[in-house]
């Protein structure tokens, strides 16, 4: 057998990382063996059900406090992140890419403007394992660089030894381990409790159309995840914005974000 020194250090650090499962410090562990190979800026480790995202762990934020942008992420953004909403629509394992999940407009929104350009800044890249029906845990990897398709073919390369040490991880998380699918999925509900709150009634299509809107979708998108028209959602969109008196869709965001704020 014929190893390179790179194969060596390889096994090496997968070897010690196997040694680690059961301590805390597996998902720091694992963020580290990674950006010896592929560099990152940001990660953090999450389980998607259907309701709130769990974090298990994030890497380390710079302020005193907890990070206030992943706490509002965690509070209610999560309706709008790319990953989570494909995820949920179409659960499933392997390795994610931003441009792959990510509507049209997705760079133009208030999401993107606010939260994702100052947390993650520019590419994301994600491991997903599904557990079940309704629960895949996962690891994303931010980066103030665009990920090149060499360091995306490496991150796959490797993805069954990373997706089998974050099944075999979840052993040891207590609880969330253990803890059974929900039998009717509720992360729409999420958004129409929040709008709920704003004292304004809302159909269960304008809700669907607020929330594809606010992720990024284009009109054009929207009305084919929703098998509607164009025009019609653009009637759905004027019918929104007159019963919330609002006029733009960020002040639609600032209004979600007042929602999640109440909660």
């Amino acid at each position: 057998m014929n190893l390179s020194l790179a194969d060596v250090a390889w096994h090496r650090s997968v070897g010690q990382l196997v040694e680690s499962l059961d301590r805390p410090g597996f998902w720091p562990a694992l963020a580290r063996v990674l950006d010896e190979y592929v560099p990152l800026d940001n990660w953090v480790a999450l389980l998607f059900s259907d309701g709130r995202p769990y974090l298990f762990a994030e890497s380390p934020y710079e302020g005193e406090s907890p990070d206030p942008l992943f706490h509002d992420y965690i509070k209610g953004l999560y309706l709008l992140d790319p990953f989570y909403v494909a995820n949920r629509e179409r659960p499933g394992s392997g390795l994610f890419r931003l441009s792959e999940v990510a509507p049209e407009r997705f760079r133009q929104t208030e999401y993107y403007r606010l939260y994702f350009d100052r947390n993650v800044k520019e590419d994301e890249v994600q491991y997903n394992v599904q557990l079940d029906e309704t629960r895949t845990l996962c690891l994303s990897l931010g980066s103030r660089r665009r990920f090149t398709v060499e360091q995306i073919a490496l991150l796959d390369l490797i993805r069954p030894w990373v997706a089998g040490l974050m099944r075999q991880r979840l052993f040891f998380e207590g609880a969330m381990a253990e803890q059974p699918a929900r039998q009717v999925p509720r992360w729409q509900g999420d958004l129409e409790a929040a709008m709920a709150r704003l004292g304004t009634p809302l159909t269960a299509r304008e809700l669907d159309v607020i929330r594809l809107m606010l992720g990024g979708c284009s009109n054009k998108e929207v009305a084919n995840k929703l098998d509607i028209s164009a025009e019609t959602v653009k009637v759905h969109r004027r019918h929104i914005y007159a019963k919330l008196n609002i006029k733009s869709q960020p002040e639609l965001f600032a209004l979600f974000l007042k929602a999640q704020a109440d909660a």
